[in-house]
């Protein structure tokens, strides 16, 4: 049997992309994935987890990376909720994949509801393919499911990648790119005081992106 696993990184940041990586496996390789020690992301080092994610190549029949600019996402926010867009961008990734069964990390607080939501895009975009497809929707799963903490790594390792290249170009270490974080907020404010505007890795939609645009708008 084909099975899939599919988790994203990046849903909550104000800056930055937002990656959702799926995994094709036969199901025999999950212990061989949960051998080389795949877990959840955020539990394992940068450094572990770039060394994983060419192990997961390995194991993989295919390994997907669906990636939503900062701008995508504030245009797809104009039409729909964030949590119909993660239905979306996961729909995508499984389109590319098309396993027997997957599992899914759910992005909502209903797990069940996400992913019979999930089974109906994916079967309105692919009727002809996989009628019997089964979706495991659970919260934490990529704690839970080899084949989803493996997504969840490659995800995780991409979005790195992306956000490196982005403080790179720019010649600025704006920190996690989280709302939380004190760097990256110091970084929004001090950049649209200098150009009057934000760039366009920032999530415009984003409470945070636009408290400092009142904000400075006010001073």
């Amino acid at each position: 049997m084909k099975i899939a696993g599919i988790d994203e990184a990046g849903k909550g940041p104000v800056i930055g992309p937002m990656c959702v990586g799926g995994v094709l496996l036969d199901e025999s390789a999950s212990n061989a994935l949960k051998n080389l020690g795949v877990a959840d992301s955020k539990t394992i080092s940068p450094k572990k987890r770039k060394l994983l994610a060419g192990q997961i190549e390995k194991y993989s029949e295919r390994v997907f990376i669906l990636e939503i600019s900062a701008t995508q996402i504030d245009e797809l926010r104009k039409l729909m909720s964030m949590n119909e867009i993660m239905v979306l961008a996961f729909s995508k990734v499984l389109g590319q994949l098309h396993p027997d069964k997957a599992y899914v990390d759910a992005a909502d607080v209903n797990e069940e509801r996400f992913g019979i939501r999930l089974l109906d895009e994916y079967r309105k975009e692919h009727p002809e393919i996989s009628p019997d497809l089964s979706i495991i929707s659970k919260h934490r799963a990529d704690a839970i499911y080899p084949a989803v903490s493996a997504a969840s790594i490659v995800a995780k390792v991409r979005r790195d990648e992306l956000i490196e290249e982005i403080k790179k170009n720019i010649g600025i270490d704006f920190g996690s790119g989280y709302p939380s974080d004190p760097k990256t907020k110091k970084f929004l404010a001090d950049w649209h005081q200098e150009h009057d505007d934000l760039p366009d890795f920032v999530r415009h939609s984003w409470k945070t992106a636009e408290n400092v645009i009142k904000r400075e708008r006010k001073t």
